[in-house]
């Protein structure tokens, strides 16, 4: 999934505090504090003050290690289980979560806030797992949803007197020919999202030949989404050339314009849902101080903070979006979705049956 957001993220330096490396997160230095390690993306963020509240009120300090994105977080997972480089990691989404729980990366809990609207998105009973001490069988727990849409910068179709797409079909028609960048499912997260959303779409049966059809089209494909978005968008700063592109629902909200508008549109009837989960890492030597940090992320403390720290909608059902995102970012209500195990099953060869396709 990352690095996503960037250009979003880059206007709210000045508020929110950007972590890079293993720099440490809280308050001013204190030997009382218990340092857990948080294994994360490269878009996280988080407001100072609610990281130093955190601090004062639990006496953990949180310790930040980036791992790139969501794809190369889990593999770093996966690759260090049995010596695990942090306590908790957060930022495992959807497309990647079953090659972390089939490789047994985390530990089970059951987090108390899970009631309060993450557990609509649980994955994962651990069933064997389970401790019977009270930890329950749970290895990972929502932490947000970022659903993965097609945009469209609607002052281009207004300008060209071009009907704007809505649909998956739509976007194969001739006259969307050479309008279409989309980050690469093999290198991006997003980009194997919208490739799982044809897959959901099309059908096992279906989705290659839809495919040959947008690459006959002329769309194009790029590394990543910050290639796709900030470069080739023409609704995105980078005023590039193509009018539609592979992002987020969210992304529309950070391109409202002076008059108070969005200058984009996200395409709900091509999102595809992701969600981003946490959990304690199994082998950490502070599985307690672990589960706290968990819990930290499900606060609403924590969760009020990331729609507009890090573009993506907060998993608890209690907590309120911004008014912007009312009219310019609303949560997809029927967003396509694959079960965890089939994800996991078709994941490697329909990345590579792409490979071929684009590869000609």
């Amino acid at each position: 999934m990352l690095p996503r957001r960037s250009s979003q993220l880059t206007a709210l330096a000045a508020t929110a505090l950007f972590v890079t490396g293993c720099t440490l997160v809280g308050g001013d230095d204190e030997p009382s504090a218990k340092t857990v390690t948080l294994a994360t993306h490269d878009s996280f963020a988080v407001p100072q003050q609610v990281l130093d509240d955190f601090e004062s009120r639990s006496g953990i300090r949180i310790e930040v290690l980036n791992q790139g994105d969501a794809g190369a977080l889990a593999n770093k997972l996966v690759l260090t289980k049995a010596d695990p480089v942090a306590d908790v990691a957060y930022g495992i989404d959807s497309t990647f979560a079953s090659r972390t729980l089939a490789e047994d990366v985390f530990a089970p809990y059951d987090a108390p806030a899970a009631s309060e609207g993450p557990q609509r998105y649980a994955l994962d009973d651990a069933g064997d797992h389970g401790s019977g001490d009270g930890e329950g069988g749970n290895r990972l727990t929502a932490v947000d949803v970022g659903d993965v849409c097609v945009n469209i910068d609607t002052e281009w179709f207004a300008s060209h007197d071009v009907p704007e797409p809505r649909t998956f079909a739509d976007l194969a028609r001739p006259r969307y020919s050479e309008l279409l960048v989309t980050p690469s499912p093999a290198t991006s997260s997003p980009g194997l999202a919208f490739l799982l959303a044809t897959v959901a779409a099309e059908g096992e049966d279906g989705w290659q030949d839809y495919w040959r059809k947008l690459e006959e089209g002329g769309a194009q494909f790029v590394s990543g989404w910050t290639e796709a978005y900030t470069q080739e968008f023409s609704g995105s700063s980078g005023e590039g050339p193509r009018p539609i592109v592979v992002s987020y629902a969210s992304s529309p909200a950070a391109e409202i314009g002076d008059d108070g508008e969005p200058r984009t549109k996200a395409l709900l009837d091509t999102c595809y849902r992701q969600v981003e989960y946490a959990g304690v890492l199994a082998g950490t030597e502070r599985p307690d101080a672990a589960r706290t940090v968990v819990d930290f992320l499900l606060s609403p403390e924590f969760q009020r903070t990331v729609p507009e720290n890090m573009y993506v909608y907060p998993a608890r059902s209690d907590v309120d979006l911004p008014g912007s995102w009312q009219q310019a970012a609303p949560l997809p209500d029927d967003p396509a979705q694959l079960p965890a195990d089939e994800v996991s099953a078709g994941r490697q060869q329909w990345i590579k049956q792409w490979r071929e396709l684009s590869e000609g």
